[in-house]
């Protein structure tokens, strides 16, 4: 008997398939199409010659985690130590799993906020506990009101994702107060802040849990060194929590896969010397004007983009078919793969709304537009 009868194969992988078959051009999956920095391939390649390539330490090579306690101080201010309150993860999708497995009990439950990423579930199911899946208002912030009356003593987590993927949209000042409102009514709720798009900001700048002060001590963190330098492939990402949340995450880790790419880690470690994290919104945004620029001359309404490299589409002026249906008709008629928005839903709710990536190069962003128009 199964443990998940409902999982099937998740929506990236059946569009990206699609966009094989086709020959569309895919805009769906989350990944870059451009080459990554040449300093950081010739690092790679540098490091790959030495004898590097055993095992690190479980929870990551020391002088990374260093790097890491380092960028987070630049970065938001906050000091947190390497040895205990910082691990390296096989990714963020890691890190998600071994924290819900370690904190979470049978019975608890956790609360996300649709549309949501499709990671967040499964380790709450797997763990015999329960998921509160609270729809975001209309235009995709929190509803703080709807959010304080799921909260209850059985809450033991809640799941925020920011900057939002898949609909790019970033929390307010106000949204961390309400939440922080909230968890000082509900004091023993650990907040799960995916914040892997978090250099990725445009107009407004990406406001963190590690910014709160108030949030820090029942936090985990979690961020992702394959989106912010382009390495999706690579699979390594970081956890940042309090060392009595760490010690229990690093308990399943362990077990998980116990210690994370060696040549990866020492590549990574070389190159934060030289990369400036906190141009990557500057690189983004530019995409993001240019696709924006471009869909203006077909019959999609662009959405808010202020953060991640994904922008929504309501598709409502061209059709009233159901967002899966459309997806498919657009892979199949027009060549261009995008991502329905139901599937993010616990009810898949129709919004007549998709998503696109922008992280491809002019090039590909101008081709696949060029077919949209047509529509």
């Amino acid at each position: 008997m199964s443990k998940l009868p409902h999982i099937s194969t998740s929506i990236f992988t059946v569009m990206s398939q699609m966009a094989n078959e086709f020959g569309a051009i895919n805009l769906s999956q989350g990944f870059p199409n451009f080459p990554i920095d040449e300093r950081l391939k010739n690092i790679t390649s540098k490091w790959a010659k030495e004898e590097i390539h055993q095992y690190l330490p479980m929870s990551g090579f020391p002088p990374l985690l260093e790097k890491v306690s380092h960028l987070t101080y630049t970065s938001y201010g906050r000091k947190v130590n390497p040895t205990t309150e910082v691990l390296i993860t096989a990714g963020a999708t890691e890190g998600i799993f071994a924290t819900i497995q370690a904190l979470v009990h049978p019975k608890d439950e956790v609360i996300i906020l649709d549309p949501s990423y499709d990671c967040y579930e499964t380790p709450i199911l797997l763990c015999n506990a329960f998921p509160k899946r609270i729809p975001l208002q209309l235009d995709f912030t929190p509803d703080w009101e709807r959010i304080g009356n799921t909260m209850n003593a059985k809450t033991r987590m809640i799941i925020i994702n920011n900057p939002h993927n898949p609909t790019g949209r970033i929390w307010s000042e106000t949204d961390f107060i309400q939440l922080e409102k909230l968890l000082d009514v509900y004091p023993n709720v650990i907040v799960l802040s995916d914040e892997v798009y978090e250099y990725i900001t445009f107009e407004n700048k990406h406001i963190s849990v590690h910014h709160r002060e108030q949030l820090r001590a029942k936090s985990v963190i979690v961020s992702s060194f394959g989106k912010s330098f382009h390495i999706t492939g690579w699979k390594i990402g970081y956890l940042i929590a309090p060392e009595h949340l760490m010690q229990e995450i690093k308990k399943v880790h362990q077990f998980l896969v116990f210690s994370v790419n060696s040549l990866a880690q020492y590549a990574i470690n070389e190159y934060m010397d030289v990369v400036q994290v906190n141009e990557l919104g500057h690189f983004y945004q530019q995409k993001r004007d240019f696709f924006r620029g471009l869909m203006h001359k077909t019959r999609f309404e662009l959405l808010p983009c202020e953060g991640s490299y994904f922008q929504i589409a309501s598709y409502a002026s061209i059709s009233t078919e159901d967002d899966i249906q459309f997806t498919k008709r657009l892979v199949k008629d027009v060549g261009v793969a995008a991502i329905p928005l139901s599937p993010f839903y616990a009810d898949a709710k129709q919004t007549q709304c998709i998503r696109f990536c922008f992280a491809k190069e002019e090039d590909t962003l101008k081709k696949a537009v060029e077919r949209l128009q047509k529509l």
